[in-house]
């Protein structure tokens, strides 16, 4: 019987970037935008506050761009300060890389495993989806998930029975499963 974990996003990551005023490398978003038209063209940024001196930096949405060729629906989610919004444009590689910008989703998520009920089994099949592109190390999550200590996790992939069709060190943001046997 394969078990199925889904990693869940409890809040929006702090967002990793030096504050001009007092040099902290950390910023939360609230969800809150900022849209500025001139004429034909719109800006739109995501606001952020540094997490020491609570100083505002704007992080780049739209620049520049012909009002008409924004999505209505968009503009409506910019102008109402949508929070998942926030969470969709974190997530999106080209706002991260326009801005210069890392995620630290530490203490950002949860592990719903539905109530495993593995430790009577021989072998258990997981299947690990993620609800957004979270980056964790999937020995974390296994012995979050299981009861271990990574340290166990570790001995039980060296003795090869914790197994994947992945590569089970560094850390992973793709749905993945893994076998492992008592």
């Amino acid at each position: 019987m394969l078990e199925n974990w889904v990693v869940i996003p409890t809040c929006l990551p702090l967002v990793l970037r030096r504050c001009h005023v007092c040099a902290s490398e950390r910023f939360r978003a609230d969800g809150k935008f900022r849209v500025n038209a001139h004429h034909k063209r719109i800006d739109a940024w995501l606001l952020v506050l540094c997490t020491a001196c609570g100083e505002t930096a704007k992080l780049t949405v739209l620049e520049r761009v012909n009002v008409r060729s924004v999505r209505s629906e968009l503009l409506d989610r910019l102008h109402s300060n949508n929070p998942v919004l926030a969470a969709e444009l974190l997530q999106d590689p080209d706002i991260r890389r326009r801005n210069r910008i890392a995620l630290d989703w530490d203490n950002a998520w949860r592990l719903e495993t539905g109530g495993s009920d593995h430790p009577d089994r021989e072998v258990v099949d997981v299947s690990v989806r993620f609800a957004a592109r979270i980056p964790v190390r999937p020995a974390r999550l296994i012995a979050e998930g299981c009861g271990f200590s990574r340290a166990e996790v570790e001995r039980l992939l060296t003795e090869g029975r914790l197994v994947s069709a992945v590569r089970l060190s560094g850390r992973l943001s793709d749905d993945f499963t893994f076998t492992l046997k008592r």
